[in-house]
């Protein structure tokens, strides 16, 4: 019988340090607690400083992408200094280290971006030629693609830092996730939520992932409990999507799945940094083949992409 977690031998969940993310870490050990009757005193949240945590002054495709904010993470679970590690999906590299896995997602967040600014309500209404903040490439580039006129500038750091910095007035307008503030209690903060059809997501946003060690049974015992079934089934087709473009923070890229009933309707697209082309595309089939499908409209965005399309260094 597997044993479970107690004060002397607490579940030990690792994350990274950000508001965000301790709440995500805290919210993974409220949903154990419930599913198995354990106190609060059997689980204990180590946070972990990434390198992505760390270097705040350049832009993340510049300093190796989206791995930045996990490999830490990752060598902790290996080495067995954690037992599990909660994730932002969205931030999550399509390739895991050998030995480790993820097979348990929470209930998903909204999806959309949120428009944030003290004075401008939405995309349409930024004046001719104004400065937004993003640090995300794919933000950038379906807003070039819009809005050709924007000046776009980096925009590193935690909601806080950003609210700062347009107050300061260093830009505009920024975008962060409004799942993101959610979970902090700051909805409020949007000035307006993005619909999907104006600016598609990022591959899993708003979904929280929890990793283990594939070999670990209690771990794997714990986590089914809490597992989101629905969300699962959109992740694995976003994911699979990603995975055949080898996306990573050098590629700007969106996606998003969305349940109808027992049908999965999927939508992907791919874009030149600056905005300049864009290549989108959808799927819709029986939920259970969402990783066919992602992996399907991936190649068909390939075969359309010119040759060129994927030389962005």
């Amino acid at each position: 019988m597997t044993q479970m977690p107690d004060t002397r031998t607490p579940l030990r969940i690792g994350t990274r340090g950000s508001a965000l993310a301790l709440a995500q870490a805290h919210e993974t050990r409220d949903r154990l607690m419930a599913a198995h009757g354990l106190p609060a005193e059997a689980f204990v949240i180590v946070p972990i400083k990434t390198t992505g945590d760390r270097v705040q002054d350049r832009a993340l495709s510049e300093i190796g992408g989206k791995g930045l904010f996990t490999r830490e993470i990752e060598d902790a679970l290996l080495s067995g200094e954690i037992d599990i590690a909660v994730h932002s999906m969205k931030d999550m590299p399509v390739a895991q280290p050998g030995g480790l896995l993820i097979d348990c997602y929470l209930p998903r967040e909204d999806v959309r971006d949120a428009f944030v600014s003290p004075h401008v309500d939405g995309i349409a209404d930024l004046p001719q030629g104004a400065v937004v903040g993003s640090s995300s490439l794919r933000r950038r580039a379906q807003l070039l693609s819009r809005r050709p006129d924007l000046h776009l500038v980096e925009f590193r750091g935690n909601v806080q830092t950003r609210l700062r910095k347009l107050a300061d007035g260093v830009a505009v307008a920024s975008f962060l996730a409004m799942a993101g503030l959610s979970r902090l209690g700051m909805v409020h903060v949007a000035r307006s939520a993005v619909s999907p059809e104006d600016m598609l997501p990022a591959v899993a946003q708003g979904c929280i992932g929890v990793e283990r060690r594939a070999a670990d049974a209690r771990a794997a015992m714990l986590l089914s409990a809490i597992n989101h079934a629905d969300s699962t089934l959109r992740v694995v087709a976003e994911r699979a999507f990603l995975a055949r473009l080898d996306g990573s923070c050098q590629t700007p890229i969106a996606g998003l799945a969305e349940l109808q009933g027992d049908r999965l309707r999927l939508r992907g697209e791919i874009l030149r940094p600056d905005g300049t082309e864009v290549i989108a595309g959808e799927r819709v089939g029986p939920a259970s083949d969402g990783a066919a499908m992602g992996d399907d409209l991936a190649a068909e965005l390939r075969t359309r992409a010119p040759a060129d399309f994927f030389d962005w260094s």
